[in-house]
């Protein structure tokens, strides 16, 4: 394994971990601790933004620059990923099952619609 993937492997599940349990302490109220929640997960949030910019200076290239297709696809990354957990609430908390599946498969579709963004067809 290449340094480079050996570091961003550690960053991303450490940052993972983070955000994702942040995120538990926010949305389950018998935890009792939605302040504690949020700044574990922004914590999850740099170490996962952190490791975008390590990775980047490891394969020596040079920052992101932000254009128009670079603001797109991050755009259509949260919204998928917004519309795959509503339909996710829809279905498990709220009791609307139909509706949740059909949610959360337009995100799921959306989310598929970044490989070919991101990488392009051949």
């Amino acid at each position: 394994m290449e340094k480079k993937n050996f570091v961003s492997l550690i960053m991303g599940t450490v940052g993972g971990i983070l955000f994702a349990v942040g995120m538990c302490m926010c949305m389950l109220p018998e935890w009792n601790a939605f302040s504690q929640g949020i700044v574990i997960s922004a914590v999850g949030l740099v170490v996962l933004l952190a490791m975008m910019v390590v990775r980047r200076k490891m394969e020596g290239k040079p920052a992101i620059k932000l254009n128009a297709k670079v603001l797109g696809t991050i755009t259509l990354g949260i919204v998928g990923a917004l519309a795959l957990g509503i339909g996710m609430c829809l279905t498990m908390v709220w009791g609307m099952l139909v509706s949740g599946i059909i949610v959360g498969i337009i995100g799921i579709v959306l989310l598929m619609c970044l490989i070919p963004i991101c990488k392009g067809l051949k």
